[in-house]
């Protein structure tokens, strides 16, 4: 028998909130995270907006002297990691070490460190590079830092596959527990690009929106204006566990993780398939995964990230999987105010849905007011909408053609 994967905690940083609860409320109020950045001037930039992580610190997580040798993406992971697991009330001196693992996403890894040793190097010399530098910015730091603050032995491992990484990262840990190689798995992503070198490489291949006058309406997932991604920073964290295990110490669960579907594109290195037949098969493949039919997923949390090509790939994606169900089924892009975190997207979103489902109602798609005709689904525009969900569906599309869908439902 198949063993059965629940949700036992969830941690957040992000650009609205980095405490779940007070998340869903801003969302649920239509709030923005998108604004000016001011961690670096942006005078030269051609963007100047993102959805920065304001007034973050590691305090009362982790000791000065540690946090300083962690670039910011493991430092959001540590943060969000720590309340996921003080959420679930584990405590891991009273758990199977060995049974219990990491698998982190995260699409790009230690940019900060990357730049400033960068530019030690070139101001200073090779001598003044940090022995640090590797240990930072290595994507699996993030999952081997939290695996060593709560000593966990088992199955560690880092994901990369651009924005899908936290949903890829949360199906294999899945997957992990599924095939009894763990009982518990800290799992998602984390991402800190917002940068100026990572703020200059989107902004150059034209994937950001460049609406710097108003950034708070710069996000519109599948409006006709839409002119790009509002890059964005953080990470979303959840507790997986083994049912019967949660259940035997007394858990607080969320959801049953039920459904993972995974493929490619295997067409273009930044551009989706627009036909979207490569984030269908994904989809597909969920619902296979998870043993339901369409018609019974009545929430998606759209990877709906404000680009021209890919919400309309979404649209026909969904179309293709629901068929003449697709227009009653509910679906928002929560990046219409949190920007897109990139790698870390996928937690975060999975977060959103589990609440969704939980508390019968579709956070909006916000600044969606003048509806794409080529988009012509139910995107909950501007406004919150009651609905009871049986099951949710969170889509996570990346560079390089990358495509995982996760599908939760209540514990049966």
């Amino acid at each position: 028998m198949e063993r059965r994967v629940v949700i036992t905690g969830l941690g957040v940083v992000t650009s609205l909130s980095s405490k779940v609860n007070d998340l869903w409320n801003r969302l649920c109020a239509g709030e923005s995270g998108v604004g000016y950045v001011e961690q670096f001037d942006t005078t030269d930039h051609k963007v100047k907006i993102g959805g920065e992580v304001k007034n973050f610190t590691t305090e009362g997580y982790l000791h000065p002297r540690d946090s300083k040798r962690l670039d910011q993406f493991t430092q959001f992971a540590m943060v969000a990691a720590i309340d996921a697991v003080k959420d679930s009330g584990l405590d891991f001196d009273q758990e199977d070490r060995f049974r219990s693992g990491v698998i982190l996403g995260s699409g790009i890894g230690g940019l900060h460190e990357i730049e400033t040793q960068h530019s030690r190097l070139i101001q200073k010399g090779p001598d003044r590079v940090s022995a640090f530098t590797i240990p930072k910015l290595m994507v699996n730091a993030a999952p081997g830092q939290v695996s060593i603050e709560y000593g966990l032995r088992g199955v560690t491992t880092a994901v990369a596959t651009a924005c899908a990484s936290a949903s890829n990262a949360i199906g294999e840990a899945m997957r992990a527990i599924q095939f009894d190689d763990a009982d518990i798995m800290v799992t998602g992503g984390t991402e800190a690009a917002l940068t100026p070198m990572g703020m200059s490489g989107f902004a150059n291949m034209r994937a950001l929106s460049t609406r710097n006058d108003a950034p708070t309406l710069a996000s519109r997932p599948f409006d006709r204006d839409r002119d790009g991604f509002v890059l964005s920073e953080g990470a979303g964290l959840l507790v997986l566990e083994e049912y019967e295990h949660a259940k035997a110490r007394g858990a607080n669960i969320y959801a049953e993780l039920l459904g993972y579907g995974v493929s490619s594109d295997g067409g273009h290195i930044t551009q989706p398939d627009e036909t979207g037949q490569g984030a269908a098969r994904a989809m597909a493949r969920a619902l296979k995964n998870a043993n339901l039919s369409a018609e019974q997923v009545d929430y998606i949390n759209a990877h709906g990230t404000s680009t021209p090509l890919g919400d309309k790939a979404e649209t026909s994606a969904i179309k293709q999987i629901f068929g003449n169900m697709a227009k009653e089924v509910s679906i928002s892009s929560t990046k219409s105010q949190l920007g897109h975190l990139l790698g870390a997207s996928g937690g975060v979103e999975l977060i959103i849905s589990i609440l969704a489902m939980r508390k019968s109602l579709v956070p909006p798609t916000i600044n969606l007011e003048n509806p794409d005709p080529a988009c012509d689904l139910d995107y909950t525009p501007l406004q919150p909408r009651e609905r009871r969900i049986r099951y949710a569906m969170s889509n996570s599309f990346g560079f390089g053609g990358h495509n995982a869908s996760l599908i939760v439902g209540p514990v049966a």
